[in-house]
């Protein structure tokens, strides 16, 4: 990833797609692997909310607590997108998705890169989350790095989606 690559690993649910979120060449290949619009925005999954800092606005106390109260774990939150987060980032949104992981892989892998990574489930639009190394490599082949190996966290669902200030679910579990 440090390199500019997108690799793919498990995740609580599926398999996800990930690169350097400051690498804009990086972050474009892996939305054309998807056949998926900048305008969308990426979640950000790290291994601790200090790596989040750079992309979020400080919030109320209050806010952070609501998301405190379920990371590490499988809920992503939209915080107030801080000054300088691009577009091919985050999308139209005045906001950027933010996960702060339990899985055991994500989090070492988060560790390993020194930050947050972007996480997107690996498929292209509109086709069914890769569940295995081999769907991964049926999707993508030569077009991410590798795959890191390991074990999906038992989930059945993709993360859910919260907003942080209005306490919305956007996408349930």
């Amino acid at each position: 990833m440090r390199q500019g690559k997108v690799i793919a690993y498990p995740t609580e649910a599926v398999y996800g797609l990930g690169c350097d979120p400051a690498n804009e060449t990086a972050v474009r290949h892996l939305l054309a692997l998807k056949n998926r619009s900048p305008q969308a925005g990426l979640i950000l999954l790290a291994d601790s909310i200090e790596c989040l800092a750079p992309f979020v606005q400080p919030v109320a106390e209050e806010l952070l607590e609501a998301a405190l109260k379920t990371w590490p774990g499988p809920v992503t939150w939209l915080f107030p997108r801080a000054d300088g987060v691009p577009d091919w980032l985050a999308g139209k949104h005045p906001t950027v998705a933010v996960r702060v992981t339990a899985h055991a892989v994500c989090r070492a892998l988060c560790s390993a890169f020194g930050g947050a990574i972007v996480s997107t489930s690996a498929n292209p639009g509109g086709a069914v989350p890769a569940v295995t190394p081999g769907e991964v490599e049926h999707y993508f082949g030569d077009g991410i790095a590798g795959v890191v190996q390991g074990s999906l966290g038992g989930f059945s669902k993709p993360s859910e989606i919260r907003d942080l200030v209005t306490g919305a679910v956007v996408r349930a579990a």
